[in-house]
């Protein structure tokens, strides 16, 4: 299928959607603490896209019973809330997706649960700054696996592998449309970034192999080997100028505000 460009309106649409997940998915990371019961989470969901008037964009997409995805140690992606209570020392990854006027906005983040210590924060932290060297690469004229090559070469080299069975996709008005983005590959290669693309970026990085497997409930993915899994996601629209970050939190306009500078004077 064609990769479908979005309008300049179709995007500030987008980036209103973006805007309230992200209000939402900040109060979502304040709640996490030991003790807490992971419905809990999806109650919030709820209740938060009643009042703002949006459309719960994961609730029954191809039968997920939930609002929200939460993934907790070795889980990667797609865990359906229930009953159990974050412990001390978790790691669990929030993906929340929601559609204002049409469209779709996806963000997911991972946190830590307590004390978790040090090695723990390394794969959060390297996970992150995947995701943020994939924003960096989305330029126009550059090419889509340029994305995928810079993710690699932040997450690898610190001895992580990545997911390959699950990547970031196009995004729009279905909340997956092409292209698939993968999280590794040569640069170079695949389509031409073009104004008006939005693509959600989503590195899910392990601590061992990149090998997973699905649970008896049909959703929930785990790594293979039993070892920990981080993962972050952004929705991002290309401009003229670079990378827009349509689903901005408040504490990344740093960040933000680095996309900015010419190219010549970025880090």
């Amino acid at each position: 299928m064609p990769i479908i460009i979005k309008s300049d309106e179709e995007i500030e649409i987008m980036h209103e959607a973006g805007r309230i997940l992200a209000e939402v998915l900040e109060l979502l990371q304040a709640e996490v603490r030991p003790g807490l019961i992971i419905l809990d989470l999806d109650t919030i969901v709820k209740e938060e896209y009643l009042r703002r008037d949006v459309v719960p964009t994961f609730l029954g997409y191809q039968g997920y019973p939930a609002h929200v995805c939460v993934s907790v140690n070795e889980e990667i992606v797609h865990g359906i809330p229930g009953d159990r209570a974050l412990q001390d020392g978790d790691i669990v990854g929030i993906d929340l997706g929601l559609t204002h006027k049409g469209f779709v906005a996806d963000s997911a983040l991972t946190i830590g649960v307590g004390q978790i210590g040090q090695e723990k924060q390394r794969l959060i932290d390297t996970t992150y700054q995947s995701l943020w060297a994939g924003i960096r690469a989305a330029q126009p004229g550059a090419r889509l696996s340029d994305i995928s090559h810079a993710v690699q070469t932040c997450a690898e080299p610190e001895g992580y592998s990545l997911v390959r069975e699950y990547v970031g996709h196009g995004i729009g008005r279905d909340m997956h449309e092409d292209p698939r983005v993968p999280n590794f590959g040569l640069p170079d290669r695949g389509p031409v970034l073009k104004k008006g693309m939005v693509l959600a970026l989503e590195p899910m990085v392990n601590m061992g192999d990149w090998r997973t497997k699905k649970h008896d409930d049909g959703w929930t993915v785990s790594t293979l080997d039993g070892s920990l899994s981080a993962h972050f996601e952004h929705t991002v629209a290309i401009t003229e100028h670079g990378p827009m970050v349509l689903t901005l939190r408040s504490d990344e306009q740093e960040l933000a505000a680095a996309l900015e500078q010419p190219a010549e004077v970025r880090s």
